[in-house]
């Protein structure tokens, strides 16, 4: 099945488009990074700093466009010269607040969610109405699964800087405790109050996979198609947007928009999605593509370890369905000991569940759902790892409950869910 979401605050790029929302300092035209185009913004800041090599904000802006171009391409290897940047920033202006807030967007970008809520409160301390910093703070509080710490960040950051990147962050923290319907009013103001085409893709991205995550396909569909409208090259409106069509049985549609996906930004949860929507296609020769999407994950894991990236999360979901499920325990292991989220724990009881420890999975699987978040994977793996300990009714309910929610959570497990209920009737 394939890899979960780790969350719209992160998965989905929480860091939006420079277009909607640069970062940069007096001495920089605010259209280097304004115009859409990244590489010609990096390009410009470049020429700029050669000429004022001692601008300590242009610095801090190419650090932060430097993560943004490693997230949007999928590249780790942006990250050591963004964290080259932004050493520069703070040797120039020591404890400067726009060079800190990027440290913590670096670190939470790294999966460094304990050095995220460090740099993040530092750069409050320098400035406490910093957007950036603010909204940070939100994420590493989630990703580190303190939910309550985040929801009193979130009202912290909208008292303060009210805005897109503050109400995105405050409906999740909503999401994420079941409560959907404050999440999508509080992501309609935020698209009501949007007017860059950034803002309004990032924000339509986010209305479309609360729907998604309902399996409200028409809707989602609907945001989608506003987000890509706002902004063409958004790749994670076409990511929610593949995954809706292939929910809604436009499977080959799905197909080519993953595959147009991965080729700009090959990340592991978009590879696992397309080789599973080859594999649930079953035609000649899908099954190797499928496994080259898969292996490609491996590749793409090294690369980020290499630059600093911890990536523990990503492999223990796409190893425990497609790769070493010996190597997926000891990921999940290894990232439940650093943060107790909803997402570790489904992690940690899914791979325990495939290396056969269902007695330990379950409490793991129970954790995953308890704040009342709706995933379907989620209560999936949880239906699986009740039907494994014997508790049949409990786990016909999970997977019924997953179904219903939606129907086409995964092109491979929905199918597998269906299976079971069939199974244990």
């Amino acid at each position: 099945m394939a890899v979960a979401l780790t969350g719209g605050a992160l998965a989905l790029g929480a860091e939006r488009t420079p277009a909607s929302e640069p970062v940069v300092a007096d001495a920089v035209d605010p259209a280097v990074l304004g115009g859409g185009n990244l590489d010609a913004g990096i390009a410009a800041l470049q020429t700029h700093l050669r000429a004022q090599p001692k601008d300590s904000g242009g610095w801090a802006t190419l650090g932060l466009a430097y993560v943004e171009q490693a997230r949007t391409r999928a590249d780790p290897s942006r990250y050591p010269q963004a964290e080259q940047a932004l050493r520069r920033s703070l040797s120039l202006a020591p404890d400067n607040d726009q060079a800190l807030a990027g440290r913590a967007a670096l670190a939470a970008a790294r999966h460094d969610f304990t050095g995220a809520l460090a740099q993040a409160d530092a750069a409050l301390r320098q400035n406490p109405y910093s957007e950036r910093a603010l909204s940070s703070r939100v994420d590493a509080l989630v990703e580190l699964g303190r939910y309550t710490d985040a929801s009193e960040a979130a009202r912290t950051a909208d008292t303060r800087k009210p805005g897109v990147p503050v109400f995105t962050r405050y409906a999740y923290v909503h999401e994420l405790r079941g409560d959907v319907g404050t999440a999508r009013r509080v992501l309609q103001q935020a698209l009501t109050a949007a007017t860059a085409p950034g803002d309004t893709a990032y924000v339509a991205t986010q209305l479309g996979q609360l729907a998604w995550n309902q399996g409200d396909y028409s809707t989602a569909l609907h945001y989608y198609a506003r987000a890509l409208a706002a902004d063409d090259a958004y790749l994670p409106a076409l990511e929610g947007r593949a995954r809706a069509r292939a929910a809604n049985g436009d499977r080959s549609a799905a197909i080519k928009d993953m595959e147009a996906l991965v080729a700009r930004s090959p990340l592991p949860g978009p590879l696992v999605e397309l080789g599973e929507l080859y594999e649930a296609r079953g035609a000649a020769g899908d099954r190797a593509r499928a496994r080259r999407q898969y292996a490609l994950v491996d590749a793409w894991t090294g690369l980020a370890r290499a630059n600093g990236v911890n990536a523990d999360l990503d492999t223990a979901l796409a190893a425990a369905d497609h790769g070493d499920k010996a190597a997926a325990l000891r990921a999940a292991r290894a990232e439940w000991a650093r943060r107790h989220t909803v997402h570790t724990a489904d992690a940690l009881a899914w791979a325990l569940h495939v290396n056969g420890h269902d007695d330990e999975a379950l409490p793991y699987a129970r954790r995953a759902t308890e704040t009342g978040y709706r995933n379907a994977v989620f209560r999936y793996h949880r239906g699986v790892v009740e039907l494994a300990t014997g508790h049949r009714a409990a786990g016909r309910a999970s997977l019924a409950s997953a179904l219903k929610l939606n129907p086409g959570f995964s092109p491979l497990g929905a199918a597998q869910a269906r299976k079971a209920l069939e199974e244990t009737k």
